[in-house]
């Protein structure tokens, strides 16, 4: 069994590869939801599908397919063949990463159950995480088709399972790879170690409430600050009907929850980097305090410009690198078993 740490090192930079890879499909899939581009291929085909239209016909092919769905009809009837390549190509591309990340999670676990170069707790929980990660194709699948035939749009709650897929997938890959480096870890009170994940707790909270704003496009109405449209608490919040669906489809209500939950996070988040102000190695918890700063002025900067496709990529970005950020401080206190 090779557990020497040449060995530990080459799975940990493998898994951090996966990880960049992941990182890179969520800001492709930001860019492909805030252009619309989401709806622009009608059809699954995991291996066919890889392939792009390659002539006038197919292009053609794929153009009439768009025009059949709601979208186009409701909401881009006047769009050309050329704009349509626009935002097919996002769509495309998203699919395309997609699929070579499994390619590059898949072989190299391969060759190493094949070298007996990972133990079988590690092999177990990296077979769960590709399992994983074939369902979230079938995720994204689900959500677009979602799309394709009432709405203009795709389900805010397939969004939402899609995107969380991918932030779990994400989360236990970055873990395993901090594993396999065997970082050194800092002593700390347990009473610490649970502040720690209570910030993670309301981190996913308020990206879970942000893919919903994000969903209903929620961030592009009420764009003033504190208040909207001069009230705490906009009279529209409460309109649908049974009650409980505000909380996910009024798009007034979860935009409140969403900007409200942001600073609560944030200041649970900097009270911890400042408990952990007196660790070996500040810099991981200067990062993530600052990237918590950082990430509010990007949420405010969404707001006040309309969801603006660049800042709201950013947005998004910075909210995994606030995830990423919190897990290395959690991971190295964690405790030792």
């Amino acid at each position: 069994m090779g557990n020497d740490s040449s060995s530990q090192r080459t799975i940990a930079i493998w898994l951090l590869i996966c990880c960049a890879m992941i990182f890179v499909m969520a800001l492709l899939g930001a860019i492909t939801r805030l252009t619309e581009s989401g709806l622009s291929i009608t059809s699954w085909e995991p291996v066919m599908g890889a392939m792009p239209p390659l002539n006038a016909a197919s292009w053609d092919k794929a153009f009439a397919a768009y025009r059949q769905i709601p979208q186009y009809q409701l909401l881009h009837s006047s769009m050309t063949l050329n704009e349509f390549k626009g935002i097919y190509f996002w769509e495309w591309l998203h699919r395309l990463w997609g699929r070579l990340i499994g390619i590059v999670f898949a072989a190299p676990f391969l060759v190493f159950l094949l070298r007996d170069k990972i133990d079988k707790a590690l092999g177990l929980r990296l077979a769960g995480i590709l399992a994983l990660g074939a369902l979230q194709g079938f995720i994204g699948w689900f959500m677009v088709e979602s799309g394709l035939v009432v709405r203009t749009s795709v389900s805010p709650y397939r969004l939402a399972l899609h995107l969380g897929f991918a932030l779990l997938i994400y989360s236990l890959l970055l873990w395993t790879a901090f594993d396999a480096l065997n970082m050194p870890r800092n002593k700390m009170m347990p009473s610490i170690r649970r502040h720690g994940w209570i910030a993670l707790a309301l981190l996913v909270l308020t990206m879970f409430w942000g893919t919903f704003t994000a969903g209903l496009h929620a961030g592009e109405t009420y764009n003033t600050w504190p208040l909207m449209d001069g009230e705490l608490l906009p009279s529209a919040a409460f309109t649908i009907l049974p009650k409980w669906k505000n909380l996910f489809e009024n798009l007034a209500l979860v935009q409140f929850i969403h900007r409200w939950l942001a600073p609560i996070t944030a200041l649970v988040i900097l009270a911890w980097a400042w408990r952990l102000r007196d660790a070996p190695d500040k810099g991981w918890v200067h990062a993530f305090g600052a990237m918590a700063l950082v990430q509010i002025a990007l949420g405010l900067s969404t707001l006040l410009t309309h969801a603006e496709i660049i800042v709201a990529t950013l947005h998004q970005v910075g909210a995994i690198t606030l995830l990423s950020l919190l897990l290395v401080n959690l991971w190295k206190i964690r405790p030792r078993a």
